[in-house]
């Protein structure tokens, strides 16, 4: 599946409100979105605004069968790290952090 089809998918689980978090050590500064500091909305937007060559995979650290989506894309002056992956309709993420 290539980028735009991913950036689709994912902005479309954001946009329904299927997303999840997977639990992790210092969610409260690597997940903006699971803390409430950042809005569905707003990691919409920001997702949307990536191009391709601000996007790259890598297998989760894990379950190497499970591809791990990353954005790095600056968005209103600030750099956004954004890191997710599929689970079966949901998108769940990893970090949302600047």
């Amino acid at each position: 599946m290539g980028f735009n089809n991913i950036k689709k998918r994912v902005i479309k689980c954001l946009d329904e409100g299927l997303v999840s978090h997977e639990m992790r050590n210092n969610i409260d500064v690597k997940n903006l979105l699971a803390t409430g500091q950042v809005t569905l909305n707003e990691v919409a937007t920001i997702i949307k605004r990536a191009r391709s060559t601000d996007y790259m995979t890598s297998p989760h650290h894990f379950d190497a069968s499970i591809e791990v989506h990353v954005l790095k894309v600056t968005y209103s002056c600030q750099f956004w790290y954004i890191k997710w992956y599929f689970n079966e309709a949901n998108s769940v993420f990893i970090s949302i952090h600047m």
